[in-house]
């Protein structure tokens, strides 16, 4: 029975060694099913294209989805342009007189200090007008005599080398000119007509303006809690706060940097514009600080405006240095003011600024050009905010 037991151990501590016992039959081998490969082989055909085309194909339909979101963003603004523009105006003065209003509030009511830098703010607009006006009006007189000696003067310059416009060539231009103010005289005062009822349109603008800005100072943050509160889920709010706060620090930024870059230009071309005594300097100054507004295109075409009242009021001579003035000032403005006083907002490629002014004009003339580069911004740092994880 030992030899018996000790047998059966054997038996099997042999199986489990993995020896062949006498008498058993053969294991049977068991295929298993050949694996699936998975290497480029064994992709379809529709899978086998080359990989960067397959990445660009991705980027495509992504870059078509945003532009027809971005299109149709700008379409619909197209509908309710007085209203979009409106609100737009509102939230500039709003970024502008925000601080104001919150460093009189220490010492006033929140309601008496909104109303306070609303009033004076509106009061020294209003007055920067008139002092225009005063001068355009006090200068009509002495300007009407230096446009004709201007316009002697160009003839002149004409008939020189290299242009030499024969007299007859220059009374002839002039003769069209004539004639065509003569055929369109009509169309000219319908438009003047139709000029009216935009006067206004922008006059309904500018109260709907400045009733919003009343309540964005007041109480801005009130109303975006609400809005963020009412129309966001649980979830996604703390991510859209978050980026509802970047749009705003980079829009505020931006239009406190370009009105600081503006006044800097309007300075030194007013300043240029006095000491070359040049007709309408006042007004030409203004017009340079509004115009600063579209980057890169608005000051030289102001500029521009510049060196054709000094070509007509004051010669060839001083519309050159006016024209030297174009240059220095757009070095100045692009290399030291834009870098140093925009350096709190989204800092965007030159390119990218270019492409957007030209795309905003695009689509909406004059205002599509003013709102790109700040709606570029704005974008982007939505997008850097939502793409940011929150601090633990």
């Amino acid at each position: 029975m030992a030899d018996t037991g000790g047998g059966a151990a054997g038996h099997g501590r042999g199986r489990r060694a993995g020896r062949v016992v006498l008498g058993s039959r053969p294991a049977h081998l068991v295929r298993l099913p050949p694996r699936r490969r998975c290497g480029p082989a064994a992709l379809g055909a529709a899978e086998r294209t080359v990989p960067s085309l397959r990445v660009a194909a991705a980027y495509a339909w992504r870059l078509i989805v945003v532009g027809i979101v971005v299109y149709g963003v700008f379409t619909v603004l197209g509908r309710f342009q007085l209203i979009a523009v409106a609100l737009f105006v509102a939230l500039i003065v709003t970024s502008v007189l925000r601080p104001v209003a919150d460093l009189l509030s220490r010492v006033l009511p929140r309601p008496l200090s909104v109303a306070v830098a609303l009033v004076g703010s509106l009061l020294l607009l209003l007055g920067l007008l008139a002092l225009v006006g005063n001068a355009v009006a006090g200068e009509s007189a002495k300007l009407a005599g230096e446009l004709q000696g201007g316009i002697h003067r160009l003839e002149l310059w004409l008939r020189r080398p290299p242009f030499r416009i024969s007299p007859g060539r220059l009374s002839a231009l002039q003769g069209q000119l004539v004639d065509y103010l003569n055929a369109h005289r009509s169309r000219l005062l319908s438009r003047a007509v139709s000029g009216l009822g935009q006067v206004v349109e922008l006059a309904a603008g500018g109260v709907l303006a400045l009733f919003s800005s009343l309540f964005f100072i007041h109480s801005g943050e009130n109303l975006w809690a609400w809005a963020r509160d009412q129309l966001l889920p649980s979830g996604a709010r703390p991510g859209w706060d978050r980026a509802g706060r970047a749009a705003w620090r980079t829009f505020a930024g931006y239009t406190r940097g370009i009105i600081i870059v503006a006044a800097t230009n309007a300075v030194l071309v007013g300043v240029v514009l006095l000491v070359l005594r040049v007709p309408l300097a006042l007004p030409l100054t203004l017009l340079e600080f509004f115009a600063a507004f579209v980057p890169l295109v608005g000051s030289p075409v102001a500029l521009g405006v510049a060196t054709v009242v000094a070509l007509a009021g004051r010669g060839p001579l001083t519309a050159l240095a006016v024209l030297a003035l174009i240059v220095v000032i757009g070095q100045l403005e692009g290399h030291v003011l834009h870098p140093l006083v925009l350096s709190w907002a989204v800092r965007l490629h030159p390119l990218v600024v270019a492409v957007s002014v030209i795309a905003g004009g695009i689509v909406a003339g004059v205002i599509g050009a003013v709102v790109a580069v700040p709606f570029i911004s704005v974008v982007w740092s939505v997008l850097r905010a939502l793409r940011t994880a929150p601090p633990q």
